[in-house]
């Protein structure tokens, strides 16, 4: 049996994973990273950058629509979903190679196979080979969730397998409402599917600001999306014509397909945590300190295997601080506080900081700005839709606590946004930058008569 020995073996090739050992590596260290599937993870492989891709597709159907009253004729637009796929794709193969290669060239030594733990110091690869560790770093993700007391859950597929389906189907059902179901119902609608989608809750998008989530329901109907609420699937039957999909309500639909969107799980299973003793959290996750750090001394976990916060960019700064604290010779932790996140529905949504009502909790009362508003561009083609802002101060300090955007290029206002937000700059100081004219974004420092 082959042996090898490093200072630092990864599991898991995701951003999270690939930030550590690149830099890792930077620092001199002697790295090993092993990946089973392809490079890159979740985000690269089937997620934020081929979702990208759909919602860019998905928003044409609107921009065509709205050309003619800008003065642009046409002949009919007709949609090729194997030319969206197969190209999105060869994006995902080529980014998948930069990934390989610039790991490869820091001198990360990479293993194309799954990897297990055989012991707090020992990482056992399929082929048979073992890898010897002063440190190991669990970088292995999360994967949906399918519930195994749906009957004909087999019939359904997962965001994994949404992005490589052979045709799009006429019709689908879509279940959950989170920011997966709620960007893959308004990809499958941009693209002429009749989407319906079923959540259990009252309303979309749980931990989000209330008003955030009501402008986003509103924009997800008119945007040709069914909404069903406080109602689940109960059963997927597959029939002649497709799928027949029983909801909790005693309604049935007919589909072409259904997708579950009902959440991740962290890939922790058959990992062999338990042979070197690292303990879960009772989600199943990965338990961490604020440092990525396990119980046991030389086991670290970065990204969405620590159900932190599952977002690329946390991952990557976490691996990034690890790497730094473990062989860089500086103690780094990622701030977990006032992270800016987006949901790529259409038209999207964005926030920083507090909810109206978290920020309430925690202050006792608030300073709340909104302004509502048709924005320019579609006010000329006749679109309805409707962009939402909304500011939330803490009192006494005038600090601002949380920005909400509901609209067209919400997430490229939020990053900037998040600035501020993070810095702790004041409303005051907000309403002291002179707005660009005319845009949206010039009402996120116009909002001074609006406080409730």
């Amino acid at each position: 049996m082959t042996q090898h020995r490093f200072d630092l073996v990864v599991i898991g090739g995701g951003s999270g994973g690939v930030r550590a050992a690149r830099v890792a590596a930077q620092h001199g260290a002697r790295v090993a990273l092993a990946e089973e599937y392809r490079m890159g993870g979740t985000c690269v492989i089937r997620g934020c950058v081929p979702k990208k891709y759909f919602v860019y597709a998905a928003e044409y159907s609107k921009a065509i629509a709205q050309a003619q009253a800008y003065g642009w004729t046409s002949g009919p637009a007709i949609f090729s979903w194997p030319v969206l796929r197969d190209g999105v794709q060869e994006e995902v193969t080529r980014l998948e190679g930069l990934y390989r290669s610039n790991l490869e060239a820091r001198g990360v030594t990479l293993f194309n196979t799954r990897a297990t733990l055989a012991s707090p110091t020992k990482v056992r690869l399929a082929t048979g080979e073992t890898l010897h560790a002063d440190k190991i770093l669990i970088a292995t993700g999360a994967t949906p969730h399918r519930p195994a007391d749906l009957p004909g859950q087999e019939h359904a597929i997962t965001s994994n397998e949404a992005f490589l389906l052979p045709a799009l189907p006429e019709a689908m059902v879509v279940q959950g409402g989170g920011y997966i179901a709620v960007e893959f119902a308004s990809i499958l609608s941009g693209l002429g599917v009749a989407t319906t989608l079923v959540h259990r809750g009252e309303m979309i998008l749980r931990g989000f600001d209330e008003d955030l989530r009501h402008q986003a329901e509103r924009n997800l109907t008119a945007h040709g999306v069914t909404v069903i609420t406080s109602t689940t699937l109960t059963g997927i039957d597959r029939m002649p014509e497709g799928l027949r999909v029983t909801l909790s309500d005693g309604r049935s639909l007919s589909a072409g397909g259904a997708l579950l969107a009902i959440g991740r799980t962290p890939n922790t299973v058959g990992l062999g945590l338990e042979k070197a003793g690292v303990n879960l959290t009772s989600h199943g996750a990965v338990a961490v300190d604020e440092f990525s750090r396990t119980n046991v001394a030389n086991i670290w976990a970065v990204g969405d295997v620590t159900d932190r916060i599952a977002l690329t960019p946390v991952a990557i700064r976490e691996g990034h601080a690890f790497a730094d604290s473990v062989f860089g010779g500086r103690e780094t932790r990622f701030d977990h506080e006032d992270v800016a996140n987006a949901v790529f529905a259409i038209p999207p949504i964005a926030s920083v900081g507090l909810s109206e009502a978290a920020a309430t909790a925690k202050f006792g009362s608030v300073h709340v700005y909104k302004a509502e508003f048709r924005p320019m561009k579609a006010i000329l083609a006749g679109d309805q839709t409707r962009m939402f802002m909304k500011l939330v101060v803490e009192p006494g300090t005038d600090r601002v606590a949380g920005v909400h955007i509901a609209g067209a290029d919400a997430p490229e206002m939020i990053q900037l946004a998040a600035i501020a937000v993070k810095a702790g700059l004041t409303k005051a100081q907000w309403d002291a930058t002179c707005a660009v004219h005319p845009t949206a974004a010039e009402e996120l420092v116009l909002m001074r008569e609006r406080a409730n």
